[in-house]
């Protein structure tokens, strides 16, 4: 049989679905300045798809410097692997700006985040070692735990009790295997938006032992007082052993970045196969960078005005009767019940006939039976914004419940 034969046949469940509507639910082309409103299929929408938190990615500061550095460095600066030759002051720099920002010894920057998780787990983790990870953690911890050869336990999601009964257990297998023990959880999970119970997880260190890594990926810059993450938040950045987050989220930019002991940072940035075979991140991403940690630092009312608009998204949804979680980040889920046609259907009313753009999330992602429309708030969204999205809501969750939508795909645009 041809390697290639079964490609043909089936493209997965989400490329089956998908492909009967090309560029709509799958691969959408969001055209115009990056903001709360761009324009989808010829029509403007509100968006609330963007991680784009704290509105920096057309913040005039950082366009500027971003045109200068592309301008100053070309994208190929520096060229080769940061090892051999893809280091500079610049970079350097990053990294101690970053560890200073999040009470840490050392960071190490990463090209990609997700692809930094994934090979920082395969980094520190031998045989020998034993991994306790949170149920829903993100799909590149999942993706790194595939390479890791030794043993992992898997605790209910926010569960610190259950966490524990996987500490005993690691605690048995790694005495067996005389490994160590690495405890994975977020700071902020990214789809129901609870945060982690990273302080409980740690208080756990006067009864076991064991290092604590946390994905910070939605929290850091959004977190805290002074944006400094999860660790602020919760007052335990000092029992966070390794601290990671990207660039793709509050500084809307590329990237990441690890940070912890100045000793673990330094065998990464030896060992990390990821980073040691991969061209350096370019000059002006770097430069872009600086420029964007430097205004989430000293502009706190940037993460004012993200959290003003959450606070009055989240009010609004909960006074009209969505059930939007637990959340107590700006991740925004809102819940409701329906299958997969309905949630084609609702998809296409809201984008169509209330021009609002968010994200949908059905199973399997999520047991059969429920919706999810993901809103992600950032500081450039208007009241205006969050008016009309409250009362689209409200009218598309009057035609759900009664049963109004046609249960068969929709028939899509031309445009």
């Amino acid at each position: 049989m041809d390697l290639f034969a079964k490609f043909e046949s089936r493209l997965g469940p989400i490329g089956d679905y998908a492909e009967k509507f090309p560029g709509y639910f799958a691969f959408p082309k969001l055209e115009g300045e990056l903001g709360n409103r761009m324009m989808f299929q010829g029509k403007e929408r509100i968006v609330w798809s963007l991680n784009n938190y704290l509105g920096l990615a057309n913040h005039p500061d950082v366009r500027k410097v971003d045109a200068e550095a592309a301008a100053a460095w070309g994208m190929a600066y520096p060229m080769g692997a940061r090892m051999m030759s893809g280091n500079s002051d610049n970079h350097d720099l990053l990294e101690k700006n970053l560890a200073e920002f999040v009470g840490k010894e050392d960071a190490m920057l990463f090209n990609y985040g997700y692809q930094g998780m994934v090979s920082a787990i395969d980094s520190l983790c031998s045989r020998r070692d034993v991994v306790v990870y949170d149920a829903e953690s993100h799909a590149c911890i999942i993706d790194g735990l595939r390479l890791h050869p030794g043993h992992r336990y898997v605790f209910k999601h926010n569960d610190v009790a259950d966490c524990e009964k996987q500490l005993q257990r690691a605690t048995e297998m790694a005495a067996t295997t005389g490994g160590g023990i690495l405890v994975i959880t977020e700071g902020v999970f990214g789809m129901s938006g609870n945060q982690g119970r990273v302080a409980e997880i740690a208080a756990l260190k006067t009864k076991y032992d064991f290092r604590l890594f946390v994905d910070d990926a939605h929290g850091f810059g959004t977190m805290g007082k002074t944006g400094a993450g999860i660790g602020e938040e919760q007052n335990c950045t000092k029992d966070i052993d390794l601290y990671f987050s990207t660039f793709a989220k509050s500084m809307a930019s590329i990237g990441g970045f690890i940070a912890g002991d100045a000793k673990v940072l330094k065998f990464l940035r030896y060992n990390m196969r990821s980073q040691v075979f991969a061209k350096s991140l370019p000059m002006p991403i770097v430069v872009g960078n600086l420029k964007r940690l430097e205004l989430l630092r000293t502009q706190p009312k940037l993460k004012e005005q993200l959290w003003n608009n959450v606070n009055k998204l989240q009010k609004g949804l909960r006074d009209n009767g969505f059930d939007i979680g637990t959340t107590n980040t700006p991740v925004t889920p809102v819940k409701m019940a329906g299958g997969l046609f309905d949630a084609t259907q609702l998809v296409f009313d809201l984008r169509e006939n209330y021009n609002i753009f968010c994200s949908v999330v059905v199973y399997p992602v999520i047991p059969k039976g429920q919706i999810i429309l993901r809103l992600i708030p950032t500081a450039v969204h208007t009241d205006e914004d969050i008016e009309l999205t409250l009362k689209a809501f409200s009218a598309v969750r009057c035609k759900l419940e009664n049963k109004e939508y046609p249960q068969e795909m929709p028939s899509m645009p031309t445009v």
